[in-house]
């Protein structure tokens, strides 16, 4: 795996020996246990994989790489580089200003922009049409482009099946940067129509059984659904590929019943000619770190705290998963836990930060699982196990237990 020249700042020493230490562990990556630190009161259940993925980590490289090259150059993000604040920040305190917030709305008038200018593409990627904008700008869109590899991925293999007259489905979510993006590459050949989740998939597959109408699809994928989208002709050959960031169960979830109802509408023989296999377009550092979660869903600890921007969404599904057995505090930083009694967190179901009291374990020794969203830097989740280790009576350091 490449190595990448990041700021030292998002570096942690401790996390790189524990990472490495799973890696010789094992290095084909078959044990998603989570990491013991025991510390006498006081046990972290660490994930197996967490923090940093390849596609953060190329951004970032190219960012900072950007930065140093132009000195005395405006220089803009389309948008956020990746969903972290602290990257953002760090970011803006550098000269780089943002174009667009990540909704799509212009923070910047497009008319300031000149040829001389750099525009950094963030690792979502963007849209056709934003990369024209910049084109009739003068600006190179591809010069100081981070798009993730893997999310090109999921755009080519959209490309091929629009080459091979199939309708792509895209499951994501049709406001995230990325969807954004994957749509827009996607209807440049084939009719495409962006599914949320499994729910909305078993609407779509009623659609194609005739058990629902073709207006009711129009009504409910309005919006979200590429322009002379035919639900009579563009249903009968069908491909799946996914935003990346999404839970990898649920897209092959979804695959799973759209190809059965396909098996059951047309036959087994052939069910080629009306349903692509897509699966080899899933993201594996998505996949890792989602295992990675189910991995420490089966330890015993009392909480969880995952770490991470409130606007990631491959962090929230982590939350999501936590949720599911422990009680689960999300967080964006070490500054959040205020003290042993209070802690700062922010809410997937109102959207909101909320402030909750006496959130740590009262059995001794308490247990707590950790981990963090592929956008986040290692040197936070130190800080955060740093903090809540000061909160108990520990005679031994963190480094020796590694």
């Amino acid at each position: 795996m490449r190595k990448f020249d990041l700021p030292v700042y998002y570096k942690s020493s401790l996390i790189t020996r524990l990472k490495e230490k799973r890696k010789l562990e094992d290095p084909r990556k078959k044990d998603f246990t989570p990491s013991l630190l025991d510390l006498g009161d006081v046990r972290f259940y660490v994930a197996r994989h967490f923090g940093f993925c390849f596609g953060v980590e190329n951004a970032i490289e190219i960012a900072y790489r950007t930065i140093e090259e132009n000195p005395g150059k405006k220089i803009y993000l389309l948008s956020e580089m990746i969903h972290n604040p602290g990257v953002n920040e760090d970011l803006r305190s550098r000269g780089i200003e943002f174009l667009m917030d990540i909704s799509g709305n212009a923070l910047i008038d497009w008319d300031a922009l000149s040829g001389e200018d750099i525009v950094i593409i963030p690792a979502f990627g963007t849209t056709i049409e934003i990369e024209k904008k910049l084109t009739e700008k003068g600006i190179d869109p591809y010069r100081y482009n981070t798009t993730c590899p893997f999310v090109e991925k999921v755009w080519n293999r959209a490309v091929q099946l629009g080459d091979e007259n199939y309708t792509v489905v895209i499951h994501g979510k049709h406001y995230h940067e990325e969807t954004k993006a994957t749509f827009s590459h996607s209807v440049q050949k084939s009719p495409s129509v962006i599914v949320r989740d499994l729910q909305e998939a078993q609407k779509l597959a009623a659609v194609i059984k005739g058990e629902l109408s073709h207006e009711y699809f129009y009504s409910l994928f309005k919006d979200r659904h590429s322009p002379d989208f035919d639900a009579q002709k563009h249903l009968v050959k069908i491909g799946v590929v996914n935003q990346t960031t999404m839970l990898a169960t649920e897209t092959e979830a979804i695959a799973s019943l759209l190809k059965k109802v396909m098996l059951d509408k047309y036959g087994a023989e052939r069910i080629d000619e009306h349903f692509a296999d897509t699966h080899d377009t899933l993201c594996y550092a998505t996949n890792e770190n989602q295992d990675a979660t189910y991995g420490l869903l089966k330890s015993d600890a009392d909480i969880a705290i995952v770490v991470g921007g409130y606007n990631s969404s491959n962090t929230t599904h982590i939350v999501e998963l936590c949720e599911s057995k422990f009680k689960t505090f999300f967080i964006s930083s070490a500054e959040k836990i205020i003290s042993g009694e209070k802690i700062s967190h922010f809410d997937i179901h109102s959207h909101k930060e909320i402030l909750t009291e006496r959130y740590l374990p009262e059995r001794k020794p308490a247990s707590i699982a950790v981990t963090s969203g592929a956008s986040c830097p290692d040197a936070i989740v130190e800080q955060v196990l740093r903090k809540l280790i000061s909160f108990y009576n520990i005679d031994k350091e963190i480094e020796s237990v590694l």
